[in-house]
């Protein structure tokens, strides 16, 4: 059965922060507010919360997990980063965006996509997400909560609750925070690639709807 903590979206409480984060550290899976929508995260070392959160999406080993990351820095810690892409890095951080970029030797082979080595890295921009990776002290291994069969990424924690209390750890209920996803860039092409549109404007790389 799931732990619920409400929590204030603009000052979290950091006692409900550090509960989240031990949850985290004991392989549990919380469900946490972005500046896009609801999230699933889990510690990036811990392969079967990993392959709990892939079975709650529904998805393969194909499926693209992200790190969430508390700046630049740390990205580049788990992805190498030439000065172009920093660049484009650093002007579009924090926000709703998710990069495609090479992994480093940091990331776990089975993070990774099975033939390509990349893995989705992001910098959020929501103070409740920010405060966990200040206490983490690392990044939230993470994916979107949308579940198959659905258009649209679950937005109501109440529903959240009811939908996923056998299947979590944690629902973190921060009120609405959107049902509009991250922008996907591929930063691994010569020039950047639109995998998916979002939240985040496509503007400053350049590129094209579609």
């Amino acid at each position: 059965m799931a732990q619920f903590f409400s929590i204030h979206t603009d000052t979290p409480h950091l006692r409900l922060i550090r509960q989240a984060v031990t949850i985290v550290r004991n392989g549990g899976i919380i469900v946490y507010p972005t500046d896009s929508c609801y999230a699933l995260g889990c510690h990036l070392g811990d392969k079967d919360a990993m392959n709990r959160i892939r079975t709650i999406r529904q998805v393969d080993e194909r499926h693209h997990f992200t790190l969430v990351c508390r700046n630049l820095a740390e990205i580049s810690t788990y992805a190498k980063v030439d000065n172009s892409q920093y660049r484009l890095l650093k002007a579009t951080t924090p926000g709703s965006y998710t990069f495609i970029l090479q992994a480093t030797r940091e990331v776990p082979r089975r993070m990774q996509h099975p033939k390509r080595n990349t893995i989705g890295l992001r910098v959020p921009d929501h103070p409740v997400v920010l405060a966990l990776l200040q206490e983490l002290d690392e990044p939230l291994l993470s994916s979107t909560l949308i579940l198959p069969g659905d258009d649209y990424p679950l937005n109501d924690a109440e529903e959240i609750r009811s939908r996923l209390e056998h299947q979590v750890d944690l629902v973190m209920d921060a009120g609405s925070c959107g049902i509009e996803m991250t922008t996907v860039i591929d930063l691994t092409t010569d020039v950047p690639e639109l995998l998916r549109q979002g939240k985040g404007s496509i503007e400053i790389f350049g590129i094209s709807h579609g």
